[in-house]
């Protein structure tokens, strides 16, 4: 392969800027690029940093940098590699990496470095999308997770369950050729067990796959009720400042206000809407149904109803008293709902509950005075990451991609053991167990298509 270079560093100024190198030339390029201050110096000792001059193509001084070289296998891509430490400014860091282009280096590609390494057998897939994953992530648990993969333990659950399907194809094979031997033969009985035995493996991992998602990506949680019922002063509650415009004038919110925040270390896209009314005209009807629209899309609806209007009776009634309560509770049914009784100053609820809405998780707080927003903030994160998602089993989530891939192989194994039950030929099965085993091997890059790897590192940033 080429010799590659990029910018390691992201764009801006700082106090250390790195330009990172990999290929078969990279000392070459070091030695031409490198001046060191050391008399002494005959040749880079590896993995030593010294300290010098970076020239130019012309051998014009450009930066007083440190330089290291790293000979292959044993480096992030397996090639032989080298560094430059300079002073952290655009101009200075695209000078150097220009020289180096004129010296004969190519510029990288996004994540060509670590495909290299992924390439080179440094790393499997997982692991490499766990490098961008960890880079971007928004969260503790969600850097937590992006270690776990780092460390291979995803891909080793994906080895460990391809290894499984060999050999029951082995058995397979067996039952297909020596049909006659006792010891040999594969009962249908142990076959389905076996098969349904890794069905409950993967789910227990696809379990966690949701949760991991909304602690890397955010959820989206949409704020819905009547007018006036106080959804942008709860709003402005959750996110400890004064973000959304409120009165007590009907109408107030016309269009959806979205803003990012952190609750309890999960983030979250807070979104602030309309309330919702039949009797709406011209501005005010295009935001109803924006936030419609939002509803829709949410990954947890907060359903806010005005307490004070509903007195401490409403909460008592089998019928909903609120009429846009009413209609958002029917229509998103399945999804994830959050009632919120607010003005709990001015009146709590005779239960919670409410017998109209007995079925959905409630809070009873006041968005005024900030009673009980912490213990809604725990409801949210409680709502969205353990009544629906199950705990991650022992830290390890996969990412979306690797859920599909899960799931696709899910999908083979449960028509698989279907035909084992109807007394299908061995032989059919036998083509199942393989495509179930190639779903599995997409996870690690070991069964991956060049569209699937270019898909892959192309998200990836230029120097990594």
């Amino acid at each position: 392969m080429p010799t590659i270079a990029a910018i390691a560093t992201p764009p801006g100024r700082g106090g250390i800027g790195i330009v990172r190198v990999s290929g078969p030339d990279s000392k070459g390029l070091l030695a031409r690029i490198f001046l060191p201050f050391s008399p002494g110096f005959e040749n880079f000792r590896p993995w030593t940093m010294y300290r010098g001059r970076v020239l130019d193509e012309m051998g014009e001084p450009l930066d007083d940098a440190l330089a290291i070289y790293m000979p292959g296998p044993h480096t992030f891509t397996g090639e032989d590699s080298a560094e430059l430490h300079c002073h952290g400014g655009n101009f200075l860091l695209r000078a150097v990496l220009a020289s180096l282009i004129d010296l004969g280096a190519r510029q990288a590609q996004p994540g060509e470095f670590s495909r290299r390494a992924f390439l080179n057998g440094r790393m499997d897939l997982s692991q490499a999308e766990a490098i961008a994953e960890m880079i971007s992530a928004p969260s503790r648990e969600a850097l937590r997770y992006g270690l776990n993969r780092l460390d291979g333990m995803l891909g080793r659950f994906a080895t460990n369950m391809r290894e499984a399907l060999d050999r029951l194809r082995t058995a397979v094979c067996l039952a297909i050729d020596f049909p006659e031997d006792e010891h040999e033969c594969l009962p249908p009985e142990s076959f389905a067990e076996a098969v349904g035995d890794i069905i409950l493996r993967i789910d227990r991992l696809l379990a966690g796959a949701r949760r991991a998602q909304i602690m890397q990506t955010g959820a989206m949680v949409v704020l819905a009720g009547a007018v006036n019922a106080g959804k942008s002063s709860l709003a402005n509650a959750l996110l400890g400042r004064d973000r959304a415009i409120v009165s007590d004038a009907p109408g107030t919110t016309r269009d959806y206000l979205e803003e990012p925040c952190d609750l309890l270390g999960m983030p979250t896209r807070l979104v602030d809407t309309a309330g919702l009314r039949t009797e709406t005209e011209g501005v005010e009807a295009q935001g109803v149904a924006i936030a419609r629209e939002k509803l829709a899309q949410a990954d947890l609806i907060l359903l806010v109803v005005d307490g004070e209007r509903l007195g401490r009776q409403g909460a008592s009634r089998t019928t909903c008293p609120d009429p846009v309560a009413a209609e958002v509770l029917a229509a998103h049914r399945h999804s994830p709902i959050l009632l919120v009784w607010n003005k709990l100053d001015l009146c709590a609820p005779a239960r919670l509950p409410p017998l109209w809405a007995r079925s959905f998780p409630s809070v009873a707080v006041s968005a005024l005075t900030g009673e009980k927003v912490d213990t809604l903030v725990k409801e949210i994160r409680s709502t969205l990451l353990d009544r629906e998602t199950g705990e991650v089993d022992g830290g390890l989530a996969p990412n979306e991609r690797q859920a599909r891939c899960l799931l696709k192989a899910k999908e083979t194994l449960a028509a698989l053991r279907k035909d084992i039950e109807s007394g299908q030929p061995y032989d059919c099965c036998a083509n199942s167990l393989d495509a179930a085993a190639l779903s599995l091997g997409e996870i690690t890059g070991y069964s991956s298509s060049a569209d699937v790897l270019d898909r892959v590192f192309s998200q990836f940033c230029i120097g990594k």
